[in-house]
């Protein structure tokens, strides 16, 4: 009898390959949704990179703020404090969610936080109403409330809501980038947006941008593994480059150069300062529900919509659009909410830049045990994690903005008005108003009041009415002079 022919081994980087991790690729189920060790460690990278702006930025935020009696936040606590959280909660939704949906301070709400909070009251009762939203995030997940208001979006609006995310993306990888950029209201325009600087594509970092961009849709049309981080890397050893070599006025937030001293030791001085109820004896009861409120709306719309479009892209959902286990998932952002408050970086929640891993194959929570130890590892190394420029790492976002529109767009029923409206507002207002919650807002009381229009009131679930009541009563608070 002729043998059987010995059994293939497989390629390090076929799904078969993690048979030998077993423990690891049970717990993450790498195997089982397809994907491979090597591609969630790209795709843990890719997502570091392309968020790592938050750990400049949201220092900038929050210190040039000043609370009620002047008190200013210190830039290095800061720092410090929003890798600490960013690692902690990454790293928390990668071992308990087992996503790949990275986690830090929320761009947003630490506006939010550093000019409407901390101006009424000091930067501890800033951070304990922040503390406060995520407590009240966690208790509506403990009782199922978030994951029915989840699972009774509509499937042609969950569908929007990616789409929407993906325009978004798209822009904020355009304006971070300066390839277009806000003209001043000095111009006196109606025009918001203009390309370039000045009208013009000027300047080696939008060189570095357009090259970046065409690399990675390049890599990606040719199907090359690790295409957004190829990208990420190579751009940033040109931006290094010519920034030695020619004169560069700016590069926007982060300038490319090799630090002198590329090791920084943390401080921990903001960790804890923190006093749960003690801005409602400085603004009072109402006012203090309100700041509350509008912290928890934002954080609980704003996460929904990411981890519903990084799942849908992800390929993590159902035919109907849900995720399995999403609880777990929702119930790690409420702790992150609560967790960036206590740290005193300001809510913390699911990044949006989470498409970038999913766009070079992470399809679990190891993925974020990556992103999660290189927040880690930059609490010594700031300095280098934060050498990358925008115009390096924010091409991932236009290239992740097309693979989510090319996927999505066709799945929505167009042919019904009472969906195709709602889902096309959803989408477009994201981008338009720079706001995920605007975008899921103004869909959500749409869909509600074309239902009714056309007789259907019925088949709107009774989730959405009472979330459409409460996006109208937050629209109209400032004209009720409640906010």
């Amino acid at each position: 009898m002729p043998t059987s022919a010995p059994a293939k081994t497989p390629a390090p980087d076929e799904p078969g390959a993690m048979s030998a991790h077993g423990a690891l690729d049970r717990y993450f189920k790498i195997s089982e949704r397809g994907s491979t060790l090597s591609r969630e460690i790209r795709g843990g990278f890719a997502t570091f990179f392309a968020m790592a702006y938050i750990i400049v930025l949201n220092p900038i935020i929050l210190g040039s703020a000043k609370d009620m009696y002047g008190h200013q936040l210190d830039n290095g606590q800061l720092v410090t404090a929003t890798c600490v959280t960013a690692a902690f909660t990454t790293l928390l939704m990668g071992v308990i969610g087992n996503v790949p949906i990275a986690l830090a301070a929320g761009l947003g709400v630490n506006s939010v936080v550093a000019l409407q909070l901390a101006p009424r009251m000091s930067w501890p009762d800033a951070m304990g109403m922040v503390v406060l939203a995520g407590l009240v995030v966690m208790l509506l997940v403990a009782t199922g409330l978030r994951e029915r208001v989840m699972n009774a979006v509509p499937f042609g609006l969950r569908k929007a809501i990616s789409i929407g995310i993906g325009l978004f993306i798209m822009l904020i990888g355009l304006v971070d980038s300066g390839f277009v950029s806000r003209i001043p209201d000095a111009a006196h325009t109606t025009v918001p947006l203009q390309l370039g600087a000045d009208g013009h594509l000027n300047g080696w970092p939008v060189l570095v941008f357009i090259l970046g961009a065409l690399l990675t849709l390049a890599l990606i049309t040719r199907k090359v593994p690790g295409a957004i981080l190829i990208s990420i890397v190579a751009m940033t050893v040109l931006a290094l480059i010519i920034n030695a070599v020619a004169t560069v006025p700016s590069w926007g937030l982060t300038t490319p150069e090799w630090p002198g001293n590329p090791v920084e030791a943390p401080d921990f001085g903001l960790i804890g300062q923190v006093s749960l109820f003690g801005g409602f004896g400085k603004v009072g009861v109402l006012t203090g529900v309100l700041f509350v409120f509008t912290v928890l709306l934002s954080c609980f719309f704003d996460a929904m919509g990411t981890i519903m479009g990084v799942s849908d892209e992800a390929k993590l959902t159902n035919a109907k659009g849900e995720m399995p286990g999403i609880n777990k998932v929702l119930f790690v952002d409420g702790l992150a909410v609560a967790a960036g408050g206590a740290s005193s970086s300001s809510a913390t929640t699911a990044f949006v830049e989470s498409t970038a891993g999913v766009g070079e194959g992470a399809r679990t929570g190891f993925a974020n045990l990556v992103t999660g130890a290189l927040f880690a590892v930059a609490l010594f190394l700031t300095p280098v994690a934060t050498m990358v420029p925008s115009q390096a790492a924010t091409p991932a976002l236009l290239a992740v903005g097309f693979l989510i529109l090319s996927g999505s767009v066709r799945e929505i029923d167009w042919a019904d008005p009472t969906i195709a409206i709602p889902a096309f507002i959803t989408m477009v207002m994201m981008p338009f108003t720079y706001s995920i919650t605007n975008g899921i807002g103004m869909g959500f009381i749409a869909f509600v009041l074309l239902r009714l229009a056309a007789g259907r009131g019925r088949e709107v679930p009774a989730p959405m009415y009472v979330v459409s009541a409460v996006f109208v009563f937050y629209y109209l608070m400032p004209a009720l002079g409640l906010t």
